[in-house]
């Protein structure tokens, strides 16, 4: 396997502290392959030939709460260039840093006697930092990428010939910016900052690195964000996803909300309070729903008018409660009689029908000269009993019409018709009017020349996912 590249830097060897080493990560399966094809002739041949080819195991202290797809770990083989040498040094397990004269590539003053421990986790200079110090505070500050501050590492091995020549080897911690090219973010390719990545968030990774501890700036504070407690990552770096130098691969991130997209810690969650729910909802998507909703109930020109009150029902008259059907069976009267239609007949020569309105227009607008034994198509349809229908033919179905195409959101100027016609907050604190705290979402209606209505009006947060109201 290729050897691991260095981070990422300008060629500018005057800001470069001096690091005779590099890695080179090991693929197992050609360790094992060169085992069986290597000959020792004699004890002192095989001992020299095991420390120019001894591979290591780094155990991964960052274990993400995602997945990759091709190793189920960041662990790495790797070796050290040259070998020898950095066997040779003593390992310790911290450094102190003291003063200008300690740290010469980063051009800053560090506090006297801070000690760097292995494990923890370090700010080192890099190029656009070092010239950022260069050139003084007297120029105005412009904006610029997380990625042009500082670089963050973890310190997993200290080694040191003497005080003038200590290293480091160390894990990077990537700003998202940083992200390289051919990235795979589950089935997509990525490069650079996603739209879920925090101002403050970092991505752990397994590229290993040895730097010459005069780089190192001052200590970091990098905690682990579990997506269920926002707490831990207040006014701190932190991580969730991590990469994976031999595959290009992201972690998987947990997706939240009806469209299925990571949560992004800068920006408010809304909870389902139901208890066979409970997902996340992004505010953005909360507040693009009800705009929707909104407009296509209300459109261009139609006023909000309130919820009509419910009235409450009073109890009337006995009179009027009791059924329109007689309880009770009059006196010398039979209980039921069966009608057989094949055997009643009745006369309706003498007897009178009122007809309705519908058979009186019926009989003016007929034309026929005398009545068809077969009932018409809407004599069938009007009729209370079904009909037989003829052998052969089929009954006409009712034509279903094309169903109307819901409002398309790709279509540029169309995707959001309700800009400027109405606006949307997203509140979590007691509602006017009301005493409990809860979260509800406040409407404004920005149209001009609707007249009627309400201009502001609240109302309750839905669930995208299951429909139920938010408590």
């Amino acid at each position: 396997m290729a050897s691991a590249k260095k981070r990422p830097r300008q060629e500018n060897e005057d800001n470069r502290a001096e690091c005779p080493f590099s890695i080179r990560i090991v693929d197992p399966k050609d360790k094992d392959q060169k085992k069986k094809k290597r000959r020792r002739t004699d004890g002192g041949d095989a001992a020299d030939d095991d420390n120019a080819q001894k591979v290591n195991l780094q155990m991964s202290p960052f274990a993400p709460c995602g997945k990759f797809k091709t190793y189920e770990t960041m662990d790495l083989h790797y070796s050290v260039d040259p070998q020898k040498k950095w066997i040779d040094m003593t390992r310790y397990n911290s450094f102190v840093l003291s003063g200008r004269v300690a740290n010469p590539v980063a051009r800053q003053t560090t506090v006297n006697g801070i000690k760097y421990f292995s494990e923890g986790f370090i700010y080192v200079a890099n190029d656009s930092s070092v010239e950022r110090q260069k050139s003084g505070s007297n120029e105005p500050m412009l904006p610029r990428k997380k990625s042009e501050d500082d670089w963050v590492a973890r310190i997993l091995e200290i080694r040191a010939s003497d005080e003038h020549h200590v290293y480091a080897r160390v894990y990077w911690m990537y700003w998202p910016d940083e992200l390289p090219q051919g990235s795979h973010d589950g089935k997509r390719t990525v490069q650079g900052r996603q739209p879920y990545h925090g101002a403050n968030e970092l991505i752990a990774s397994n590229h290993m690195d040895i730097i010459n501890v005069v780089s190192v700036t001052s200590p970091a504070t990098v905690k682990q964000w579990y997506e269920e407690n926002d707490e831990e990552i207040q006014n701190a770096l932190y991580w969730r996803q991590a990469f994976d130098v031999r595959t290009y691969e992201l972690s998987t991130v947990e997706l939240v909300c009806s469209c299925n997209t990571p949560a992004h810690p800068d920006r408010l969650l809304i909870g389902c309070t139901a208890e066979s729910c409970k997902k996340w909802m992004h505010e953005h998507c909360i507040i693009e729903e009800a705009l929707r909703s909104t407009y296509e109930r209300l459109g261009t020109d139609k006023p909000h008018l309130p919820p009509e009150p419910i009235k409450e029902e009073k109890n009337g008259d006995d009179e009027a409660q009791r059924p329109l059907s007689p309880t009770e069976t009059a006196p010398g009267a039979s209980h039921s009689i069966d009608v057989k239609s094949d055997t009643m007949q009745v006369n309706t020569d003498n007897l009178e029908v009122k007809k309705s309105d519908d058979d009186r227009r019926a009989a003016r607008d007929s034309s026929a000269p005398e009545a068809s034994a077969e009932p018409t198509a809407s004599e069938k349809a009007e009729t209370d009993t079904p009909s037989k229908a003829t052998p052969g033919k089929a009954t006409p179905a009712r034509k279903v019409g094309r169903p109307k195409k819901k409002m398309s959101l790709a279509n540029g100027d169309l995707a959001k018709p309700w800009e400027g016609l109405f606006e949307v907050k997203l509140k979590t604190e007691s509602q006017p009017g009301k005493k409990e705290d809860g979260t509800y979402l406040e409407f404004r209606d920005l149209r001009e020349g609707v007249t009627g209505g309400l201009k502001t009006w609240t109302e309750s947060v839905k669930c995208l996912v299951c429909g139920s109201w938010v408590n």
